[in-house]
């Protein structure tokens, strides 16, 4: 019998499922790990933590299949030599493919005070705690995002038309909000957060964080809370271990999207070093391909893939405008903001 072992249930991890249950063997067994019961689609995490969505208008169910078993809990740690999987609270879980779909967390760059006084919007609890501290500041208090990246600005845009009586700033390190993104598209989101009197400030250095404190330098910046959203790292179990990994702390894999020191054991999603920024269709593309890999050798063929094409970015200014980015093409209005909620509805009903 084949045992897959599937650790984490986001884009990448469930895309390898659904797709892999399509063709599968009686002799094949499937393990899903996750922590939750269902997966959260975490690109809406910001409309969550702005109070403009419910907890169960972002929940998509799990696939049921006879061949299929949920296992609940947290991943502690992998012995690849002995190809085990340890779970919090359970007996070790044996693999004959497993496939690292585990996310990432916040990347807090070293600065004191980060992880204890801001919160986050990484995963669905630290979600849900984000937004009972945004629902609790008073009228006229200050919310700060720190990261002027697509998640910051979706945070923003979609506060401001949720909580009309509150400060909102993004503090940003670089030159202008979306920095990474064309000048047209930059200039476009600045000037919707002006005439929406979001302030944004760049080219800030923050030096340490305390309760109701931003340290730019010498600079207190006062705040009521603080909202984190200035990178991302692969998840602490993949920070443990010691195989090669580029720069950002993503393990290197081979073009089968494969660990060379550990045949079949496949890395997809932001543990995994890829030539294109992380992304939740990143996730996907490479989770499709993994579950190519592992029924072509299933049927003891050679595994022949595609390249990798992305079909740009879409981002939300609230409900009625938005942004995207196909190809060098940046596209500005309600048409992004309405082919944004299609990708929603598509993902939610898993349609890729």
């Amino acid at each position: 019998m084949s045992k897959v072992v599937i650790l984490g249930g986001g884009y990448g991890g469930l895309m390898v499922v659904q797709e892999l249950l399509e063709h599968l063997p009686k002799d094949a067994q499937l393990f899903l790990v996750d922590r939750m019961p269902y997966q959260g689609l975490k690109t809406e995490y910001y409309a969550l933590a702005a109070g403009t969505v419910s907890d169960l208008e972002i929940r998509v169910n799990f696939p049921v299949h006879p061949q299929l078993q949920m296992v609940y809990g947290e991943v502690t740690d992998l012995d690849l030599e002995q190809k085990l999987v340890h779970i919090t609270d359970q007996e070790p879980l044996a693999y004959d493919s497993l496939v690292i779909a585990l996310g990432c967390s916040d990347n807090y760059h070293g600065i004191p005070g980060a992880s204890d006084y801001s919160c986050s919007i990484q995963s669905l609890s630290s979600t849900r705690r984000t937004f009972q501290q945004i629902n609790d500041i008073r009228p006229y208090g200050q919310l700060t995002i720190v990261g002027g990246g697509l998640s910051g600005v979706e945070l923003a845009a979609e506060l401001r038309e949720s909580r009309a009586d509150i400060n909102i700033r993004i503090l940003d390190r670089g030159n202008s909000v979306m920095s990474a993104f064309p000048g047209k598209l930059q200039l476009y989101v600045a000037d919707w957060f002006r005439e929406h009197h979001v302030e944004m400030r760049s080219h800030i250095g923050i030096t340490s964080l305390e309760q109701g404190v931003i340290h730019n330098g010498q600079e207190p910046i006062l705040t009521d809370v603080t909202v984190w959203t200035a990178g991302i790292q692969p998840v602490e179990l993949v920070q443990r271990m010691e195989l090669p990994k580029d720069p950002q702390g993503r393990l290197i894999v081979n073009e089968l999207h494969e660990l060379p020191d550990a045949p079949q054991v496949y890395v997809i999603g932001d543990c995994s070093s890829q030539p294109f920024s992380p992304s939740a269709q990143l996730a996907g593309a490479q989770g499709k391909q993994v579950a190519e890999i592992i029924r072509a050798r299933w049927d003891n063929k050679e595994p022949k893939l595609s390249h990798i094409k992305l079909k740009g970015v879409l981002g939300s200014l609230g409900k009625k405008a938005g942004f995207g980015l196909m190809g060098a093409t940046p596209l500005l209005g309600r048409i992004p903001r309405m082919l944004k909620s299609g990708v929603l509805w598509k993902s939610k009903r898993h349609f890729g």
